[in-house]
């Protein structure tokens, strides 16, 4: 009978150690809290960058408009006809 129970044994041995194995590799790749707010830093400082970015983009464009504006009016003083 202890036979039995030898065998039973490796049996569920086995078993549990492909458990263990399956709960390791579960455990390596579990995100955790300190991952979720590293992702949510990375956003933050993304989001942070393209706001200065169209911010910039739109000031550039401001003076782009600015510039365009003097020289239709040095054009219209010199005679010059502007065309695009």
């Amino acid at each position: 009978m202890e036979k039995d129970f030898s065998e039973l044994i490796q049996y569920l041995d086995k078993k549990f150690n492909v458990v263990d194995k399956k709960l390791d590799s579960l455990q390596e790749t579990k995100t955790d809290k300190s991952d979720f707010n590293n992702l949510a830093n990375a956003v933050d400082d993304y989001a942070k960058k393209a706001d200065t970015y169209f911010q910039e983009m739109v000031a550039l464009s401001h003076k782009v408009d600015r510039h365009e504006k003097w020289f239709h009016q040095l054009a219209g003083k010199l005679g010059i006809k502007l065309e695009y």
